[in-house]
């Protein structure tokens, strides 16, 4: 009975624990489905403008790997993580940028996601 118990509950720590997350681009990957990988900021910019900027940041910490006019996402490798960002018009003038890294295992990296974050804030600031 013991046994049992304990490979239900392995079993269910197991299932729980893997899956699949949402990336910024629109499709599902696997790995860690609960944790937080993103960041999100809003700027009173022009999309465009945001986008460029990301697409810069994006281009000096890695390789770009795919750009979406349509959707306005951006995607680039950078030391084997994979980094998402996206960027939406909330308001007229104002747009919101969503910026979301996973490792090769599907493991979240927030901390560098907000460093991305803060480049791209910081790129902002230097355009006029």
């Amino acid at each position: 009975m013991k046994k049992l118990l304990v490979v239900s509950l392995l079993a269910a720590v197991v299932s729980v624990s893997s899956g699949c997350y949402s990336t910024e681009t629109g499709r599902t990957k696997f790995g860690l489905p609960f944790a937080k990988d993103s960041i999100v900021s809003r700027y009173s910019k022009p999309v465009s403008t945001v986008f460029a900027a990301a697409k810069e940041v994006l281009a000096f910490n890695g390789t770009l790997t795919s750009e979406n006019l349509i959707d306005n996402t951006v995607t680039a490798k950078a030391d084997s993580k994979t980094i998402y960002v996206k960027v939406t018009e909330v308001e007229a003038g104002i747009a919101e940028i969503a910026t979301q890294v996973r490792g090769s295992a599907g493991g979240p990296d927030v901390d560098l996601a907000a460093e991305i974050d803060k480049q791209i804030a910081i790129k902002l600031t230097q355009a006029k």
